[in-house]
């Protein structure tokens, strides 16, 4: 069964539980006397408007992400949890300000909360009824995600062992991926090696690899990183035995169901219903201040023609989450044909490329300006790590193998490593901004993001931009 066939299966069961919830509501107030009797047809269209509601409520708060490996009681506690958030919004939307200020705890407002009763009990039931269904045919081999384990000995066969134990977690072993340089073959209980580290990528993406385990004897940033490498762009989740906790960066979270101790490395390290909200945030801020600045936008391209010839908007190909290239636009601040001669270089602090204009476009962040335009298309965020031209990120990706993860989100205007990291003028300099993106998305939010923008405007109201 396919995640996209257990998503639907879960909608469906979401459908069921809160159409029933909401007639089963519907009956006992009208046996009340609240309102007329209520039947299936008369009320279908208004519970179809409701399921509407709890379906982009449940979606906005990640309730249809991956979750076959998640125990019965933490999704219950997230079911109460966005349901009360929701049954909160009804109140609110259907509050009249005169008739229930005057009898705030009349008894019809009060079944609002029967709703919310019936609500967590349905869908709480119906979810944990579903995953009890799903588990029991995990155990008979229906549904399992295809999983290599990086590791050839011990304690590699060990974690097989685990994982043939607990089919209930949805593993099955397709074979073994040998964590060191030198060809070997072999096979365990008829699971066989499939390659060395350096064929991982080409293994998840031909044999469709949905979980990549690592077990290893020793502690090897090495190895950890080249399986961060290797599955960079690649829709597979990795997860390590415990021992090799304290050598991740990055954010982690321990998975113990059935006692079976993994540490998963997490991509996204943001909660779904942030990630959408600073979405609808890069949207709306993107489009007021491109309206905004239309003015400033018109003074910049005449100083920008006057001072020096060639264009006013500039485009360069970057690459941006997942690995994805786009062309990014900025207002010209340096000569025309800057790199003709000396080929893709990072610019200097005092880089005599950089006209009179365009110094103080930059040292006000004017020239970037245009860049709002790759947010609204969802290009950018305001937020992430700048974005890099493809000849440098194919450098960078040989020299920190891990510099790959600063791909897992959108690139931003401005940035945790813009903000407290010098400027780029040396490999030593990347070096220290990727320690600051690596430490953003450890710390990804909102809050965070807020933080920056702060700091950001700080810096440009200083006019200590670069």
């Amino acid at each position: 069964m396919s995640k996209t066939a257990k998503t639907l299966i879960l909608i469906l069961t979401d459908f069921l539980s809160i159409q029933t919830a909401f007639f089963l509501w519907c009956r006992l107030r009208s046996s009340m006397g609240f309102f007329a009797a209520y039947d299936f047809k008369t009320g279908a269209p208004t519970g179809l408007i409701i399921y509407s509601f709890w379906f982009l409520l449940f979606l906005f708060f990640g309730l249809y992400q991956a979750w076959h490996t998640r125990s019965r009681t933490d999704e219950f506690i997230d079911i109460l949890k966005v349901v009360s958030v929701g049954v909160f919004l009804i109140f609110l939307v259907t509050f009249d300000l005169e008739r229930d200020l005057e009898r705030p705890f009349s008894i019809s407002r009060v079944t609002v909360l029967l709703y919310w009763l019936l609500m967590v009990v349905l869908t709480g039931f119906c979810r944990a009824l579903l995953r009890t269904v799903l588990r029991k045919m995990l155990e008979h081999g229906y549904g399992r995600q295809r999983t290599v384990i990086v590791g050839w000995g011990k304690k590699a066969w060990e974690l097989y062992n685990q994982a043939e134990a607990a089919p209930a977690l949805g593993y099955s072993i397709v074979g073994f991926v040998h964590p060191g340089e030198k060809t070997v073959k072999g096979a365990y209980r008829g699971v066989p090696l499939l390659g060395t580290l350096d064929r991982l990528h080409e293994v998840v993406r031909r044999r469709k690899i949905h979980e990549v385990l690592v077990a290893i004897p020793r502690r090897s940033e090495r190895v950890l990183e080249q399986v961060i490498s290797e599955c960079n762009g690649l829709p597979v989740g990795m997860k390590i035995v415990p021992d090799l906790y304290d050598v991740i960066v990055g954010r982690v979270r321990t998975n113990q169901i059935y006692g079976f101790p993994l540490i998963e490395i997490l991509p996204h390290l943001i909660s779904p219903w942030e990630r959408r909200v600073k979405r609808l945030l890069d949207f709306g801020f993107s489009l007021l201040a491109l309206t905004a600045a239309l003015p400033v936008c018109l003074l910049v391209a005449i100083a920008i023609k006057i001072d020096s010839k060639g264009p006013v908007i500039y485009s360069q190909e970057r690459v941006g989450r997942n690995g994805r290239h786009f062309r990014v636009y900025k207002f010209r601040s340096m000569i025309c044909d800057a790199e003709k001669h000396c080929g893709p270089v990072w610019a200097k602090k005092n880089d005599p490329r950089v006209t009179a204009v365009g110094r103080l476009l930059r040292k006000l962040r004017l020239d970037e300006i245009p860049q709002l335009w790759n947010v609204l298309k969802g290009d950018m965020s305001i937020v992430g790590p700048r974005p890099e031209r493809p000849y440098f990120v194919e450098k960078l990706k040989t020299i920190y193998p891990l510099y790959s993860r600063r791909l897992l989100v959108r690139p931003g205007l401005t940035g945790w490593a813009q903000v407290k990291g010098r400027y780029d003028e040396t490999i030593e300099d990347v070096k220290n901004k990727l320690e600051y993106d690596l430490y953003y998305l450890e710390n990804m939010s909102l809050r965070m993001d807020l933080k920056i923008v702060l700091s950001t405007v700080a810096t440009v109201l200083g006019g200590k931009g670069h």
